[in-house]
């Protein structure tokens, strides 16, 4: 096949950033919520030839309008999904996994839990929805 436009084939210059097929192909992109792949995405992005990016937190929230707890979360995700390694000031983009890995969900043990660990309550979309409406 010929290319659509020829005079603009995609080509490394300068850094370097890709994403094997097989990320797809093999079902670690739909094993990621939209947080996770922003920051993996951005990760990859970033890194270089041998996966290291130094961005801090705050330019990594502040690029990716992620609020501090998403951004630990997606984080903590990957980690736990051998997808990334983070030493607390470098992050490593690291080869993919035989497969992709199932984090099972914590359970909720008290109304605490509730409060503070499951991002998905109906308590915690009401303060994150109440707190975004306030800050515009």
């Amino acid at each position: 096949r010929k290319p659509l436009v020829s005079t603009r084939i995609r080509k490394i210059d300068g850094s370097f950033a890709w994403i094997g097929h097989r990320f797809l192909r093999s079902g670690f992109f739909i094993s990621l919520s939209h947080s996770e792949l922003l920051l993996y995405f951005f990760l990859v992005l970033v890194a270089d030839r041998q996966g290291l990016s130094y961005y801090h937190y705050d330019k990594i929230c502040s690029l990716l309008c992620l609020c501090l707890d998403d951004y630990i979360v997606a984080r903590d995700q990957l980690i736990d999904k051998d997808l990334i390694a983070f030493d607390g000031t470098i992050f490593q983009i690291l080869s993919l996994p035989q497969s992709p890995v199932t984090v099972p969900a914590k359970l909720l043990k008290d109304r605490n839990d509730m409060k503070t660990s499951d991002p998905a309550t109906i308590g915690q979309i009401l303060r994150k929805r109440f707190n975004r409406d306030h800050e515009s």
